[in-house]
């Protein structure tokens, strides 16, 4: 257990992370770095528990909709493609937010820290409202546009499950923003407790009002909107707790900051940017699989929540990155963010590795739990096999790495990047190898691979040079 829990720290860091840096007011501090092994491992715990709760929402949302039949699991996935683009707007504000307060407390300013933290939820609560008027007056035309001519009981449920999930942006983009604060300032425990508590919610709701009510997209939908609500106010109120040094306790007496907005918007609309071009990227490729037909929609649905098993432990050390590689950065200590961010990437892939290899093995009992058709369930495992393939192979460094790069404020290049490998790479792919070499949907998941693939050394290299070491997220 010696390489979790190491008995010899690194040597002594100021801040969070350096040994020979500067505080906020300027003058050098000098303390034992907090980044040993034993604290990077409760750190990264509760979070790879939080994704796979997580997931097992999205599991349970799909299997229990998938009961009312193939027409609503097609449904309720074609909106989750297009409410993911839009979410994604305020998820990557919240992790631009993140790194601001992960930088200031790498400096030793949990004043300005705090002050970070408020002005990202005000951020995050107007992205939110207006994304969400948005979706309620025009979700009939977003689908119709998004998808032409899908299946009048599949259209029907789309539009269903986009109103009615519409309502819960402000509360998913509330907790977003409070998640992102309580993870930088290692409360990882408290986002694992609040994700426990949106699944027994969700899947409670769900029992409820799908096979009690019999309210079928409807109910699904409804059960989400009020276990987001829930969470987003448990995360508030964690944040306004006493004794936490970074907090929301000024939340409505905080005055706005320029400053510190444009540093938060400076990691965040690059992500935002960067997010919404790889969503629009699934969403073509989304297209492609409609075409050919019901069953292979449904298939891909559940590939994607299946899937989300062997990633989502790895996404726990994407969230890791941000804040320890952030504090790293904001005490300008870019040796130690290196060690770590080796050591983070490391055990991202080990996971991703592990949970790939246990959907390959119990592949038939894992599709055996949703109600599929033979030819659906077919379909299904082929794009579970390939999809864990490259996934155990270039994942961490597509996905993790990255994170590392956005903490230290190299988000535009992260930003190019994922905009040119979605569409020259996956994309074009995509129609090369269902079309052309005739491979049917799982080809979609071939170009996945290839794109992942790409990303990986792109990022790589990046790292290596170390051009990322130039970039300052805040500003002074």
């Amino acid at each position: 257990m010696g390489f979790l829990f190491g008995d010899k720290p690194p040597a002594a860091t100021s801040g969070a992370c350096l040994a020979h840096g500067t505080a906020a007011h300027g003058q050098p501090v000098d303390r034992p770095s907090t980044w040993t092994n034993r604290a990077l491992f409760r750190l990264l715990w509760p979070l790879a528990v939080e994704q796979i709760l997580t997931v097992t929402m999205g599991i349970a949302d799909t299997a229990m909709v998938s009961s009312v039949g193939e027409f609503a699991v097609s449904g309720v996935a074609l909106v989750d493609q297009v409410a993911f683009l839009l979410i994604t707007v305020f998820a990557a504000l919240a992790s631009g937010g993140s790194v601001v307060v992960s930088q200031y407390i790498g400096r030793g300013d949990d004043k300005n820290a705090s002050l970070s933290a408020c002005q990202l939820v005000y951020i995050n609560l107007a992205v939110s409202i207006v994304l969400m008027m948005f979706c309620l007056a025009l979700c009939r035309p977003v689908i119709r546009v998004i998808y032409g001519g899908i299946e009048p009981d599949v259209f029907m449920a789309a539009v269903t499950y986009f109103w009615l999930s519409a309502l819960s942006y402000p509360f998913l983009a509330l907790y977003n923003a409070a998640a992102a604060i309580l993870r930088a300032v290692k409360k990882t425990r408290s986002t694992m407790v609040i994700a426990l508590m949106v699944n027994l919610l969700n899947v409670g709701g769900n029992i409820i009002l799908i096979f009690g009510f019999r309210a079928g997209v409807a109910g699904a939908a409804i059960a989400t909107v009020v276990a987001r609500a829930a969470a987003a106010a448990v995360a508030l109120w964690m944040l306004r707790r006493p004794g936490l040094a970074v907090s929301l306790r000024g939340l409505f007496s905080g005055g706005f900051s320029r400053n510190i907005v444009f540093s938060i918007l400076g990691v965040g609309v690059p992500g935002g940017i960067e997010n919404s071009m790889f969503q629009v990227g699934k969403i073509a490729v989304a297209r492609i699989i409609t075409t050919f037909g019901t069953a292979a929609i449904a298939a891909n649905a559940v590939s994607g929540v299946v899937n989300s098993f062997s990633y989502m432990t790895g996404q726990a050390f994407s969230l890791a990155m941000l804040t320890v590689t952030g504090q790293c950065a904001g005490a300008q200590n870019y040796p130690e963010a290196k060690r770590l961010a080796k050591k983070i990437l490391f055990w991202s892939h080990c996971a991703v590795w592990t949970t790939s290899a246990l959907i390959m093995l119990f592949i038939r009992p894992i599709t055996g739990i949703f109600s599929l058709s033979d030819e659906s369930a077919a379909i299904c495992r082929t794009m579970l096999i390939i999809y864990a393939v490259f996934a155990g192979l270039a994942w961490p460094p597509s996905f993790c790495l990255p994170s590392a790069l956005r903490a230290a404020g190299d988000a535009r290049y992260c930003m190019i990047c994922s905009a040119i490998t979605m569409f020259v790479v996956r994309v074009s792919s995509s129609f090369l190898f269902c079309y052309t070499l005739k491979l049917g949907a799982p080809g979609v998941y071939y170009a996945m691979g290839c794109d992942f693939v790409m990303r990986g050394l792109l990022f790589t290299i990046r790292w290596r040079s170390g051009r990322w070491m130039t970039k300052r997220v805040i500003r002074e």
